[in-house]
């Protein structure tokens, strides 16, 4: 594509060299640009694209967007702007023609449930249509899966991936959106046919200082929506953000238990394998069924029902296809043993989703609720004491462990644990090397107790200072028990 036509609607601050120049790619990583790239100086927290400049234009870059005014080598084209991530939103939007136009894009927004309702929408919608995916987890364009380093990754990496989905004739794209991608740029010139919001509770406090900015961080979604906007009213924010959407020419729906919803679920079963719902809607009421376990899996289905029908899949299709649902890894994963020890892995890293985890556990569990949990480094430390009273007044027994300590002391974060922990109580441990503390909890394991190994879920690796190690919590597990 020319160049001049990429940067239509740049706010350009100055261009030194060629116009008339032909791009072939777009990249923001030196080692991907290919010859006759634009090569993209992002700032992140460690590293600054200005620094890889060189590098770049060695391995074929001919056109450099810049946020500063630096040195400039002929032949090469330099382009000035005051904001590279709006900017680079702008250009990918333009070098791929907006994909967003050629697919229906769904965007799911929240602190917990996300990952689990964009798979469970994709499960539903698969049955006749190609449905592409971009999540915590993993990238999927409708051919082949790629492994997620964010939850919402960078702009130009989303329109990349939307072109491949196209091109790969999906139907639709299902992606999660996090609150650091509608504040950091992430999701600018992307336009989403339906936005739905799980819930809101406390996290990510150390990006946004207050849960004032989280919500309104999420609430920005709902502002760029263009067909439907899917709210869970139990959520007092959810609530909020309705009453914020009823004002705009858009269809809004709810969902929910408690309170009064387009689609509500009532008469609710858990079973140790199974979870059985009513579904009351304006066309009626449905018996549900779905073969996963989890109070919470009840909002994640209600919300993924509620999108699917907003699509335009019919009722009994829709409640049809819920019935084979498959659990998401790392979410209320079992670990399958031998010697019939039950273990399961969960991702809840939050207060919120450690309360509800324990709770929906409690009601398929005969025995104790053994709990192995510890918190990140260099993430919100207000909600450590927090999770370990959670985790001390709703489980039997903690083993307070290390997470993800990062460039954080282990030692401190769990001290940071402890705050919220009665330790006049004799029902926790502090195991810190984590696999002694999965270990620890499958020795202490008596029959019919449950272990709840929580915090990474479908993770496999541990972060430690700038190093990455691998660590799958349910591979680890299961390794302990075989050795039994």
């Amino acid at each position: 594509m020319k160049l001049l036509k990429m940067l239509q609607s740049v706010d350009i601050l100055a261009i030194n060299g060629p116009v008339d120049v032909e791009i072939e790619d777009i990249s923001y990583d030196s080692r991907t640009v290919i010859e006759g790239s634009m090569f993209i100086c992002i700032k992140g927290n460690n590293v600054d694209g200005h620094d890889f400049i060189d590098d770049a234009i060695k391995r074929g870059a001919k056109v450099i967007l810049i946020d500063r005014k630096i040195p400039y080598k002929k032949d090469i084209t330099y382009i000035r702007v005051e904001n590279i991530k709006k900017s680079m939103a702008i250009i990918a939007k333009n070098f791929f023609d907006n994909p967003c136009q050629k697919i229906n894009l769904v965007g799911i927004t929240g602190t917990n449930g996300k990952t689990s309702t964009v798979s469970f929408i994709r499960q539903i919608l698969e049955y006749d249509s190609k449905v592409g995916s971009i999540g915590t987890i993993e990238i999927y364009d409708g051919d082949k899966n790629t492994i997620s380093k964010n939850t919402t990754p960078e702009s130009l990496d989303i329109q990349r991936n939307l072109n491949k989905m196209i091109a790969n004739d999906c139907k639709y794209c299902i992606m999660e959106v996090s609150s650091h991608a509608l504040v950091l740029n992430r999701v600018d010139c992307i336009d989403y046919k339906i936005g739905v919001f799980t819930n809101l509770t406390q996290d990510h406090l150390d990006f946004h200082k207050n849960i004032e900015n989280y919500k309104n961080a999420k609430e920005r979604l709902f502002y760029k929506t263009n067909s439907v906007n899917i709210f869970n009213i139990d959520d007092e924010v959810g609530e909020e953000f309705f009453e914020h959407s009823l004002k705009r020419d858009i269809k809004t729906y709810t969902y929910g238990i408690n309170k009064k919803a387009d689609f509500r679920a009532s008469d609710i079963k858990l079973y140790h394998d199974k979870t059985e719902y009513t579904l009351t809607t304006n066309e009626g009421k449905f018996k549900v069924s779905i073969p996963i376990l989890g109070y919470f899996n009840v909002y994640n289905t209600l919300a993924a029902i509620s999108t699917c029908i907003s699509l335009g899949i019919g009722y009994e299709e829709v409640i049809s296809r819920v019935k084979t649902l498959k659990s998401v890894p790392g979410r209320l994963d079992c670990v399958e043993n031998e010697k019939n020890i039950n273990i399961i892995v969960d991702y809840a890293h939050t207060p919120d989703a450690l309360l509800n985890l324990i709770k929906s556990a409690r009601l398929f569990t005969k025995g104790r609720i053994i709990l192995v949990f510890g918190c990140g480094g260099d993430r919100d430390k207000t909600k450590r004491p927090i999770m370990g009273k959670i985790a001390q007044d709703n489980s039997d027994i903690s083993i307070i462990t290390s997470d993800n300590p990062r460039f954080e002391n282990e030692t401190e974060i769990i001290n940071d644990i402890l705050k919220g922990i009665n330790t006049k109580l004799d029902n926790y441990l502090i195991v810190k090397d984590r696999k002694e503390a999965i270990k620890t909890a499958i020795e202490i394991y008596k029959n019919q107790d449950l272990i709840i190994i929580a915090g990474k879920g479908h993770e496999d690796y541990q972060i430690k200072g700038d190093k990455k190690y691998y660590f799958d919590d349910k591979k680890i597990a299961k390794e302990i028990v075989d050795k039994l």
